[in-house]
């Protein structure tokens, strides 16, 4: 009888996950709970688990291609035009701060490890999987292969610093806003309690008040099939349109579903309303760590001296930048750093950590909603400006000099 299949494989999936969540929520979030699943699945990896363990579960043709999109669209249906508006800050934080870390990363680098290695570490440094694939193809062909598997590397490997680092920033900027709270600096009105309840990927929003443009459907046809099928509908429209033009599908996804919530054919936090939302998450995040099973100890090993320089390097520099940038914006410095911090593992992870974070300080719905309206909207723009956007710019560039 053969013990192992896909359920089993599922199974394994969720307890490593389950587990994430418990050290996470005991240690009031100053542990991540991706960071924990990450270590727990790269151990797996290097002792126990099947290689193509997500594969298997049947996570991970749904987590890279449908999940990823209809949860990009999801996110579009939290965020307000107006928060969008207001975010412009955080786009700039970012870009200065990816400056920093390029800049400092590779100059003071090349002087510490070779030349070549910095060159194909910094993109994914600065980014995700797609700038990571373009250095690694094109490490390979130039016929530099330790390049190309310290491309890989980097990649499985820079979470682990930007998990910690952006945990100890959120706590202190989560502290500093409750303190402002707490002693009254700040005095939240009932409209602003209302709004601020309904900011979060989890939270559901009462928008029936306002107006749309499409007319709001009645309940007992707006089931969470239709619902998705709907969000289903708007990915097929940003799929299309990253196809015909420059910008990436996941830019469009984001935007289409700003605009078709403002219009009203989608409903605010359309996955949660659904009752879908963490089925997507949890394949989505069994996609994301899969990347670690690639990852082996003496590949670890063996690039783990350079590895640490870089994102030692790397990271001072964002730091050094994003304090520049904090006190010409007049903006808070460790929110400031924390936006740039999520280049080192973008969405999802940067909205499970801004969540936990929130949820760990809070010792009531309105703090929650008081944390979250502060910081959920700069987390999830910062995570889109530097991964989705800029580290492929980067990654092109970068590209060039090999």
């Amino acid at each position: 009888m053969v013990l192992y299949n896909f359920a089993l494989a599922f199974f394994a999936c969720g307890v490593v996950f389950v587990i994430g969540e418990y050290v996470s929520k005991l240690s009031k979030a100053w542990i991540p709970s991706v960071f924990v699943t990450a270590c727990l699945m790269l151990l797996g990896y290097w002792t126990i688990f099947p290689k193509e363990m997500v594969t298997n579960s049947g996570l991970m043709p749904f987590g890279n291609t449908i999940a990823i999109f209809l949860l990009i669209v999801h996110i579009g249906t939290i965020i307000s035009v107006q928060q969008l508006i207001r975010q412009w800050r955080t786009v700039v934080i970012c870009l200065c701060g990816l400056l920093g870390m390029c800049i400092i990363g590779y100059f003071v680098g090349s002087l510490l490890m070779d030349r070549t290695l910095v060159i194909v570490g910094l993109p994914p440094l600065t980014g995700g999987i797609v700038a990571t694939t373009i250095m690694q193809q094109a490490a390979t062909k130039a016929g530099l292969m330790s390049a190309s598997v310290f491309a890989i590397a980097m990649y499985c490997i820079q979470g682990f610093a930007g998990y910690p680092l952006t945990a100890v920033c959120l706590q202190a900027e989560g502290r500093r806003l409750l303190k402002q709270l707490r002693t009254g600096e700040v005095v939240l009105t009932p409209e602003e309690i209302e709004r601020n309840s309904h900011v979060g990927l989890t939270a559901v929003s009462n928008d029936t008040q306002r107006k749309t443009l499409i007319p709001k459907m009645p309940d007992k046809f707006n089931t969470p099939v239709f619902m998705m099928t709907k969000l289903g509908l708007v990915a097929w429209f940003a799929i299309l349109l990253g196809q015909a033009t420059p910008v990436n599908g996941a830019i469009w996804a984001l935007v289409l579903g700003v605009f078709f919530t403002y219009i009203g054919f989608l409903d605010q936090n359309s996955l949660t309303r659904a009752g879908s939302f963490w089925i997507i998450m949890f394949a989505l995040m069994m996609f994301v760590f899969d990347g670690l099973k690639n990852c082996t100890p003496d590949m670890l090993m063996s690039l783990i001296g350079p590895m640490v320089i870089l994102i030692l390097v790397g990271t001072a520099g964002m730091g050094v930048f994003a304090f520049i940038i904090s006190k010409i914006m007049r903006i808070s410095f460790p929110l400031a750093f924390a936006n740039g911090l999520t280049a080192l593992y973008g969405f999802p992870a940067d909205a499970l950590i801004t969540e936990m974070t929130c949820d760990s300080l809070a010792d009531n719905m309105v703090e929650r909603g008081y944390l979250m309206s502060h910081i959920f909207p700069s987390m999830i723009v910062g995570g889109f400006t530097s991964v989705t956007i800029t580290s492929v710019l980067i990654a092109g560039y970068f590209a060039t000099l090999l």
